[in-house]
């Protein structure tokens, strides 16, 4: 309550406690001076019965005037100390607020956990709807916020998106990571095509040709394992595509093209369930730039073994490679060095000097980079 309407407050209460005194004193007066002349106009047969019901009316009066007298007193007794504890108010009902702060949270935790309305919550102990907003600061600071408690899983799937995203050798600590915690995870859609995902950091990381291939290969048993849990999975169709095209670097001639077949039918589908991924476009761009370049030969080879050969087109490599850049601008440098040798065996040299001045802004920061770099070198000497 605010000083001034205390005050008025107060002020109205002692006007009215006046103005039924003044009441009184009049109606002294009249009973002094206006009753008599009444009397003086009475006949004298009704002096006598008229004096006596007066005075007994008067009497009656007067006991029922002292005792509104009386309240009247205490009433203002009630309000100067009403008057005197208004400054402190404020005062006292911050520290009884202080020292009640577990009553108000467990109010709002019970209400909360019993599926009641935040309005029903405050309800609960009438003194928290009178906090002052200054008040819910103040309580505000005292009390950390509550924060949720995050399960195993959850926190071993965070660490290896940061050691996926790392660079350098901290990027192949991920799979030993993920290996760990596999016997309490390995029927989880999400764990394993981060596990499927690991495999191809540690296969880029490996030096010896047959860890390299054993990587590659238990990434896409892996994967397989993703798509049978969860077909709608699209990481699991992304992944599993990614290790089929790495076996194609150790496999038969056979198995290399089996492998080039789903490659391209699982990057599909990873695409149809998740369209706004620049990797799947990029590395679709990659196929479709490699049928592109095939021979005859192998061209033969394949419409052997599997009735119907490969097909795709520079064009159709150059549209991958702009829709990877369109989702996520700058995406990696080997992108523009695709998108350059695309517009460069378009004859559009031109734009593939533009992607190659691209490529050459960016920074080497991954072994890919590195890789990048030595193709956009050789690319460059040939414009």
């Amino acid at each position: 309550m605010a000083q001034a309407d205390s005050r008025a407050l107060a002020l109205g209460v002692l006007a009215g406690a006046a103005g039924i005194s003044l009441a009184i004193v009049c109606f002294h007066k009249i009973g002094a001076g206006g009753g008599g002349r009444v009397l003086h106009l009475s006949s004298n047969a009704d002096h006598t019965a008229g004096s006596l019901g007066l005075r007994t009316g008067q009497a009656e009066v007067l006991d029922q005037l002292g005792a509104l007298i009386h309240c009247v007193s205490e009433l203002k007794e009630e309000v100067k100390a009403l008057k005197d504890a208004l400054p402190h108010l404020q005062d006292n009902v911050r520290d009884h607020l202080r020292r009640t702060p577990t009553r108000r949270k467990r109010a709002g935790v019970s209400a909360r956990s019993e599926g009641q309305s935040s309005e029903e919550a405050e309800s609960e102990g009438g003194y928290i709807t009178a906090l002052t907003d200054s008040e819910e600061e103040e309580s505000g600071d005292d009390q950390k916020p509550l924060q949720e408690p995050v399960d195993e899983l959850t926190a071993l799937l965070r660490k290896a998106d940061r050691l996926h995203s790392s660079n350098g050798a901290e990027k192949s600590q991920g799979l030993n990571a993920l290996l760990e915690r596999k016997a309490e995870f390995d029927h989880k859609c999400q764990y394993l095509w981060r596990l499927s995902r690991a495999y191809a950091d540690a296969h880029d990381f490996a030096r010896d040709l047959a860890e390299k291939k054993s990587c590659a290969e238990n990434g896409k048993k892996v994967g397989e394992t993703v798509i049978s849990i969860n077909p709608l999975c699209a990481e699991g169709h992304q992944w599993y595509a990614i290790h089929c095209g790495l076996l194609s670097e150790y496999e038969s001639i056979q198995n290399k093209i089996k492998n080039g077949y789903l490659f391209k039918d699982h990057l599909d589908k990873a695409i149809e369930l998740k369209p706004e991924d620049p990797l799947s476009y990029y590395l679709l761009g990659r196929w479709c730039y490699a049928v592109s370049q095939c021979t005859w030969i192998e061209r033969k080879i394949a419409a052997t073994l599997f009735g119907e050969p490969p097909s795709a087109t520079v064009q159709d490599a150059l549209q991958n490679f702009l829709k990877a850049e369109e989702i996520s601008p700058k995406y990696s440098k080997f992108n523009y060095v695709f998108l350059a040798k695309c517009y460069k065996d378009l004859g559009q040299k031109s734009q593939a000097q533009q992607m190659c001045d691209a490529a050459s802004a960016m920074s080497i920061e991954t072994n890919e980079d590195e890789e990048a770099q030595k193709e956009l070198d050789a690319l460059v000497a040939s414009l």
